[in-house]
């Protein structure tokens, strides 16, 4: 399994980006996928997670109405599309994916594969 994280950059504040998580080696209906960052300092934290099979949603408290995850079935691609940014979203942002299972979505070990992290910094 292969995750390729990619869409970060430098924004101010206010301003949307869409972070893509390119997924590939297995098909992955049965998979839960999601992103997490890491802020300079901080501990890595869950942003939003998918349920590939449903497209159910989860996000983390701070994003909530701000940030949307959705996914491309043709492309094996989930997106996030983060808008309203804040300083306070500064971090390198994380796809993970993994099997479904009894473990809470929010949890770093509910996810078996990562990407390699993409870089997203907002300039107030």
């Amino acid at each position: 399994v292969q995750l390729q994280a990619s869409g970060g950059g430098l924004v101010q504040a206010g301003d949307s980006l869409r972070l893509s998580c390119a997924a590939s080696g297995r098909t992955f209906r049965n998979d839960r996928m999601a992103w997490f960052r890491r802020a300079p300092g901080k501990e890595r934290e869950f942003v939003a997670a998918l349920r590939w099979s449903s497209g159910s949603t989860y996000y983390g408290d701070s994003v909530k109405g701000r940030f949307t995850i959705s996914r491309d079935n043709a492309k094996n691609t989930v997106y996030l599309q983060m808008n309203s940014l804040k300083p306070e979203d500064t971090a390198v942002y994380y796809c993970a994916s993994g099997l479904i299972s009894t473990l809470s979505y929010t949890t770093q070990r509910g996810y078996d594969y990562w990407g390699q992290g993409t870089q997203v910094t907002v300039s107030s």
